[in-house]
């Protein structure tokens, strides 16, 4: 029997969502409408909380049609006009972009996130520092930040106690799989923060990107299970290939996926290879990789 090429098999291109919704009686979503190749429709923002002043969990990249959809989806569905406080999952730009936005529309907004020296200047206002444990309270709901470094190394998702839901950021998304940046990712990291999320007692997942998760636990394992592969793929693509650039790794094992999305393979590929060369199985020379006999 021929052996999987993929165990994620879903997508987000061409992937539509409402520009708000509610999803729970604690959690609303707002669309970011910065759509791409790696966001899908965009960057899903939340309101959470009960109350008339939710928190306002991500800001999504700054496009202005966002801003106004925000203060819409609060009188729609929250029934009031202020954010009590700005939660982050981390600094990428479609995720703290439109910090400046809410300051700007609201006033000055306590932003709450693990820091990032050199990244966090990007939200343009002051950040309180959290980190692994903190519990943020807000009317109806409690949030309980957990580090989940790997796809960055400030990200923070957070467990929500009342509805045992999770915001995963960008650690696991709605549809398809999330890019280990080669830079500043670490794919080692990245494995521990899926396997500590599966000791959670889940029921929902609300990713940055995508639609809500309503199997969390099977939606952990298979992420797990497709890392799994593709690392087996890039050994087994050495042995039979040894001494290959990246992008010849990517054209071999990534041979179903668009060809533009290919350097965002290759980005994954890079922190396989460097995730085995800590491990001692894999060296580079020149470029060009080879297994360790």
């Amino acid at each position: 029997m021929d052996k999987p090429a993929r165990i994620v098999t879903d997508s987000m291109i061409g992937m539509k969502l409402p520009d708000y919704a509610r999803l729970s009686p604690r959690v609303a979503t707002v669309l970011g409408h910065n759509p791409s190749p790696f966001t899908g429709p965009g960057t899903n923002t939340y309101l959470v909380g009960t109350g008339p002043r939710p928190l306002l969990l991500d800001t999504g990249q700054g496009v202005p049609l966002w801003i106004d959809l925000l203060v819409q989806a609060l009188y729609e569905l929250a029934h009031g006009g202020a954010i009590e406080r700005i939660v982050l999952t981390h600094a990428h730009v479609d995720h703290i972009g439109g910090v400046k936005q809410v300051a700007e529309r609201f006033g000055r907004v306590e932003v709450l996130k693990k820091p990032w020296p050199g990244h966090d200047e990007a939200a343009g206002v002051p950040i309180t520092p959290i980190g692994d444990g903190a519990v943020i309270a807000t009317e109806g709901a409690t949030l309980r930040a957990i580090h989940t470094p790997g796809h960055a190394p400030d990200h923070l998702c957070y467990y929500v106690e009342e509805e045992r839901a999770l915001f995963t950021g960008d650690v696991v998304l709605g549809a398809g799989t999330t890019v280990i940046p080669d830079d500043t990712g670490d794919l080692g990291d990245y494995m521990d923060s899926l396997r500590r999320l599966l000791e959670l007692d889940l029921e929902t997942i609300y990713p940055a990107h995508g639609p809500a998760i309503r199997n969390p636990r099977a939606k952990l394992r298979e992420y797990i299970a497709h890392r799994e592969l593709r690392e087996r793929q890039v050994l087994d693509t050495l042995a039979s290939n040894g001494g290959l650039e990246v992008m010849e790794i990517v054209k071999k094992i990534y041979f179903d996926v668009p060809e533009y999305l290919h350097p965002a393979a290759a980005s994954s590929v890079r922190s396989h290879l460097k995730k085995l060369r800590k491990e001692g199985r894999v060296i580079e020379n020149e470029s060009r990789w080879s297994l360790i006999a």
